[in-house]
């Protein structure tokens, strides 16, 4: 079954998809806070009082950073609509500000919601280390997702050549 014909009422391999919404999600909220512990535990930029608030720090990240890429692909949707040079422009200026000025509000956001319990130190108020801790995060779920897709079933030659 193609993913094209994946709907509600037809599941893919027995998963409809608000179960692949919360297999997907639990599982990079999981990438994150096994980043976030690593990056406690071995570097000193980065403290954490307990295990429970990097859990509730991880949630609040995951839920922060697909609200910042929903909203840089609507804005870029907007840009790649619109003909000429200078939309392309604005898009990349715009995804760039988008996902710098992102992390700082992510940032006081934790900060807001955890106070002392997280603390990122080092260069920067510790602005170095909370980037840090976000672009390990991105290349800790990107890995993942790769060997996840790497792993699925490939077609056998019989069905490839029923499809040709």
């Amino acid at each position: 079954m193609s993913e094209e014909q994946t709907t509600l009422a037809t599941p893919l391999h027995g998963f409809n998809s608000p179960q692949r919404y919360f297999v997907g999600y639990t599982l990079a909220v999981l990438v994150d806070l096994t980043v976030l512990n690593l990056l406690a535990e071995f570097w000193q930029h980065i403290t954490v009082s307990s295990f429970s608030i990097s859990l509730l720090v991880a949630i609040l990240l995951q839920l922060l950073l697909k609200l910042t890429i929903a909203f840089e692909h609507k804005l870029a949707d907007y840009f790649k609509s619109k003909p000429g040079t200078a939309p392309k422009v604005y898009r990349a200026l715009s995804t760039w500000a988008i996902l710098f000025f992102s992390k700082i509000i992510m940032l006081e956001a934790i900060n807001l919601a955890f106070g002392d319990s997280i603390t990122f130190t080092g260069p920067f108020d510790g602005l170095v280390a909370f980037f840090a801790l976000v672009f390990g995060i991105l290349i800790a779920e990107f890995i993942v997702s790769k060997i996840y897709f790497s792993l699925r079933d490939k077609p056998s030659d019989e069905e490839t050549a029923a499809t040709a």
